[in-house]
């Protein structure tokens, strides 16, 4: 490995420049420009418009929200941008328009799974960020319509497309830590109460029956919408599938496997009295028959870190161990503890930024799709995969809200003998709105 080449490579991402090479002859040929559309522009998309519009022969031509006050930060973001983008408040108009190649998702996660649907059947690719559905019902409905309709999907977990931690994998996978057999992954913050809801009018500037879209209705309350929504079963999944998805797909990404035997998960909402429905803190374990197991420890509440990190991951072999930062860095260490390898990027994680926790590597990410959209690359997380790792995530939650134990068809994933846990397997949607494929 060439520890240089990754220090002058994520330079050049930190900086906000395309890393990846593309053939010198017709780069910016018209047919080589992918046209975008963007849907949930307050936060995480705003980021995703903004840098999806920074790469070569790339731009976004919609956005997509229903709350103006989301809608202006979208325009903002792209105020700099050659083109000016269109709004669109309703994703069901904007995949029938005909003069974009590709859809982006940053809304909330019940709209992740209907929202991609949409979007394949109108003959757009999708970039879906994490988690690619509500429930494992949906993880299994975008997986059948990616090998349905013929069009990319791929899921947020940029990691996946990170040089070093492709790196790291071969690595492992060679045999650099010996025989791989434990993973541990853990998520820290120092999340507020966000206290009792009211039920208040719908503000003005909140299309109200759009943003819930596809979920039974309610009445809406102040305490929702842009971010507390997380920590509803209602629309959101938790911090498991809020940040732990990223450690834990990791996790079985260097330990090679796909669906568990048994799942477990102890913890509960402990650190405030308010709305907050999810857990605030959860201890969650994936057993793979007998040879491997993970853990995942999510504290939304304590922000003490572990191995001196608020977020990360560890692999444990039986000739060494894998220690990660959080973002793209590592250390592998043997077996008694000497450090033998250092492989660092010039982006440090924030762990807790809401926007994006690993900075500019993310372009490594945004820029796998749009080559493959080109033709000129394999997805690095397609969602039949991504999805994988969502479910144990969903397997977490489901363990937790019915009784602390699952045991799974390890061809699958699904839930065996538990008729509680299956009842949370998929959810009720809106009369009318109910993803098809």
């Amino acid at each position: 490995m060439n520890r240089r080449n990754f220090l002058r490579n994520t330079s050049a991402a930190a900086a906000g420049i395309t890393i990846l090479n593309f053939p010198v002859f017709g780069k910016d040929a018209p047919s080589n420009k992918v046209v975008l559309a963007v849907m949930g522009v307050n936060s995480r998309g705003n980021y995703l418009a903004k840098s999806f519009a920074s790469l070569e022969n790339t731009e976004v031509a919609y956005i997509c929200d229903v709350e103006d006050g989301a809608i202006k930060n979208g325009l903002d973001a792209l105020k700099e941008a050659p083109r000016k983008p269109r709004v669109v408040k309703d994703i069901r108009a904007l995949v029938k328009q005909k003069d974009f190649d590709a859809l982006l998702i940053a809304a909330p996660d019940h709209w992740h799974a209907p929202a991609s649907i949409l979007g394949v059947q109108s003959g757009k690719h999708v970039y879906v960020e994490k988690p690619c559905g509500q429930n494992p019902y949906e993880g299994e409905l975008i997986s059948k319509a990616y090998e349905k309709y013929g069009m990319h999907i791929q899921m947020g977990n940029q990691r996946r497309s990170m040089p070093t931690l492709i790196e790291a994998v071969k690595q492992v996978k060679a045999g650099a830590i010996g025989k791989v057999y434990f993973a541990k992954a853990w998520y820290t913050n120092n999340r507020a109460s966000i206290g009792t809801g009211k039920v208040v009018p719908v503000p003005a500037t909140l299309d109200w029956d759009l943003w819930q879209g596809p979920a039974p209705r309610t009445a809406y309350k102040d305490n929702i919408v842009h971010y507390n929504w997380h920590w509803f079963w209602h629309w959101g999944t938790g911090e498991s599938c809020n940040n732990g998805t990223h450690e834990i797909d990791c996790c079985r990404w260097f330990l090679g496997v796909d669906y568990p035997t048994k799942v477990t998960s102890a913890g509960g909402r402990y650190a405030f009295k308010d709305d907050w429905q999810t857990t605030d803190t959860q201890v969650a374990n994936f057993e793979f028959g007998n040879d491997k197991a993970i853990t995942w420890e999510g504290r939304s509440c304590n922000n003490y870190p572990v191995e001196g990190q608020s977020r990360g991951f560890i692999i444990y072999g039986d000739a060494g161990t894998l220690v990660n930062d959080g973002g793209g860095a590592y250390k592998i260490y043997d077996t008694k503890n000497k450090l033998v390898s250092d492989v660092s990027t010039n982006v440090k994680a924030e762990a807790n930024n809401l926007v994006s926790s690993t900075g500019n590597l993310d372009l490594y990410h945004f820029q796998n799709f749009v080559d493959a959209i080109r033709g000129n690359a394999k997805l690095t997380s397609p969602v039949n995969e991504g999805s994988k790792s969502v479910l144990l995530c969903h397997l977490a939650n489901i363990a937790q809200r019915s009784g602390g134990l699952l045991n799974c068809d390890p061809s699958n994933g699904h839930i065996l003998h538990n008729e509680d846990a299956m009842k949370l397997w998929r959810r009720t949607y809106e009369k009318g709105w109910e993803p098809v494929v």
